[in-house]
């Protein structure tokens, strides 16, 4: 369909329209001068008459003006030489049929198309560059200069939004491409390796590097990331793939952060089969208000089950993670339930109400030297141990599909009581698994930026200016992402099945001390002016974490990054055991109350979990905690 030309649009067909008159009169005018004839003056004006309307009615029908010739690109380029081709095929043949007395030159239709076409896509491109300030503008040699680390796709989309920048100035690309070297993208040469950064920092007085990589692996992110904190400079990253995917503009730059630097390959997950399981039924999570907890929330409402019970004893963060859930348009009916999972009384009723199909047990007390102290010792195991046994005894009375343990690695070889705790709740799983529920335990380490880890500590530290406290120089610790964590959690969910406790790949661990180097880096501060302090082990701390005890043995599963570990059995009589000192504990006078001594825990942990390493408690929290 052919669209008239409007609004401004008028303007770009009149150009065109003289264009045509000017490239038809010049070539003609070379034409005959070429052999030193005489004009042919009535030729000339016979033609134009029907040369004007006949191409100006191609460039209508070819679409030449729905564009802005601000953003006039390659695909109006090809418009244009199309129309002109056109033109220059129909020109013959509309002379023909009106019966004009003239022999047009074969030059002049050759030569036509030619002129026609530098004429149009000239007018456009000189526009263009006017409006992006390419054409002449000092103002731009102003910006700051910044060198662009990658000169592919995102490279090249970057230096063509940032041309006209009166902020930024790209002073040259880097990459490892050797096919690339010493070109020019947009005008902008690429100077080398990325290896060679600290040479082109300093010749070029940079500042800021900007990180044009979205798609490359995090294994190459993590290099380039650490080359930029050796040559000081404050790099700045382009978004991720996922979200140019989702609409995010390339120019939304943001600062590099320690995910980029501890960041892992994307896991690919089961989604059919996870919405199988998922989709269309009730599925409960405690600690839903926690860093797990309100992720696994997230990530299970993308698979659109029924109803998702949410379960905390944190009025505060349950409403915030309804609010937020709330915000999506979504089907699924939320329930937002406050309670202690010790409750027994509650948890039934509420199994009673809502018949779950999963349930996701993410509540716990983690914090390892908080609970190490002799009055909250107990507490960790009456929360994590007990707790996990009120709630799994409900699920089996009320015959839920699968119960999912959310463990952590401090529960190998514990030598804490908050690990001790955990170990015991794996322990519980196991032993109650003789019926139709299957009891999935999931094992990994510390996730980034969870309420109490490591990194929120460090980076208030260094934004007081330090010191930034590390308990030792060798102590190390396995990381991942808490989106990557809760997708492993949900994926080893689906695939295991009763007893099995599933461990998660977590790749290599990472010395602290590195972390909170490359954090004071990133943060932009003076390495020289944060100092790092070392303030010895903290109760309960080990050196170096395990995923699996020296009784274990990992097996592999279909999911490259899950394995089954075949654990210790445990005798029902340590379970019955720990279940009745909590419930004695529960049912006696709470005036009268008194905690187990502190030597009398110590010894029931050693019983009940042979391989506890625990010594004695602290009276006190710790200064640092």
């Amino acid at each position: 369909m052919i669209r008239i030309p409007h609004g401004r649009a008028w303007f770009a067909f009149f150009h065109d329209a003289v264009a045509a008159m000017v490239a038809w009169w010049a070539v003609y005018g070379l034409r005959f001068s070429l052999w030193s004839l005489p004009m042919d003056w009535d030729g000339l004006q016979r033609t134009l008459v029907w040369v004007i309307p006949m191409q100006a009615v191609v460039c209508v029908a070819m679409g030449l003006y729905r564009g802005l010739w601000r953003y006039a690109s390659l695909d109006d380029l090809k418009r244009i030489v199309l129309s002109t081709g056109l033109g220059a095929l129909a020109i013959p043949l509309v002379l023909m049929l009106v019966q004009t007395p003239v022999t047009v030159p074969r030059t002049v239709l050759v030569l036509y198309p030619i002129v026609l076409t530098f004429f149009m896509a000239g007018s456009r491109l000189v526009y263009r560059m006017w409006r992006e300030a390419r054409l002449f503008s000092p103002l731009t040699a102003l910006g700051e200069p910044i060198l662009v680390l990658g000169a592919g796709a995102a490279g090249v989309r970057l230096a063509e939004a940032l041309a006209g920048s009166r902020e930024w100035r790209i002073v040259g690309f880097l990459d490892d491409d050797i096919a690339k070297r010493h070109r020019r993208v947009h005008g902008v040469q690429v100077l080398g390796g990325i290896d060679e950064l600290a040479h082109w920092v300093k010749r070029y007085n940079v500042h800021k590097v900007v990180l044009a990589l979205p798609s490359a692996s995090h294994r190459i992110r993590r290099q380039v990331s650490e080359v930029c904190l050796t040559a000081g400079v404050t790099t700045l990253t382009v978004p991720s793939y996922e979200d140019l995917l989702a609409g995010t503009q390339l120019t939304t730059w943001r600062n590099l952060d320690v995910e980029d630097l501890l960041g892992r390959e994307p896991v690919l997950l089961d989604m059919p089969g996870l919405a199988d399981w998922l989709g269309g039924r009730t599925v409960l999570v405690t600690g839903a208000g926690g860093s797990i907890g309100s992720e696994l929330c997230r990530q299970i409402l993308r698979y659109r089950p029924a109803t998702l019970v949410l379960f905390d004893v944190s009025e505060a963060a349950l409403y915030e993670i309804r609010s937020e859930l709330a915000s999506h348009e979504t089907s699924t009916q939320l329930i937002a339930q406050v309670g202690d999972v010790k409750d027994a009384a509650l948890v039934s009723a509420l199994f009673s109400r809502f018949r779950p199909d999963a349930i996701f047990h993410a509540a716990a007390y983690k914090h390892v030297p908080l609970m190490e102290t002799a009055d909250n010792a107990w507490q960790a195991v009456r929360n994590n141990a007990y707790g996990t046994f009120v709630l799994g005894r409900a699920a089996a009375a009320a015959g839920v599909a699968k119960f999912v343990l959310i463990s952590t690695d401090k529960a190998v070889n514990p030598g804490s009581v908050m690990g001790a705790s955990k170990r015991l709740a794996e322990m519980v799983c196991q032993w109650l698994q003789n019926g139709a529920t299957q009891f999935v335990t999931v094992r990994f380490g510390n996730v980034l930026n969870s309420a109490g880890s490591v990194i929120p500590k460090f980076q208030a530290q260094i934004a007081r200016g330090g010191p930034v406290t590390v308990t030792h120089p060798e102590i190390t610790r396995y990381f991942m992402s808490i989106p990557e964590a809760v997708g492993l959690v949900l994926q080893a969910g689906l695939q295991g099945s009763g007893g099995d406790i599933m461990v998660l790949d977590m790749g290599e661990p990472i010395r602290i001390v590195d972390l909170a180097r490359n954090m004071i880096r990133l943060s932009g501060a003076d390495p020289e002016q944060i100092k790092i302090e070392f303030i010895g082990l903290r109760p309960g701390e080990k050196l170096h974490e395990e995923l699996l005890a020296d009784a274990e043995e990992g097996r592999p599963t279909p999911h490259p990054k899950i394995k089954v570990a075949q654990a210790r059995q445990t005798s029902a009589g340590v379970i019955e055991e720990i279940i009745t000192r909590c419930e004695d504990q529960l049912s006696s006078d709470p005036l009268n109350s008194q905690l187990p001594a502190p030597e009398v825990l110590r010894e029931w942990l050693g019983r009940w979990i042979p391989e506890y390493q625990g010594v004695s408690f602290p009276e006190s929290v710790p200064k640092d905690v």
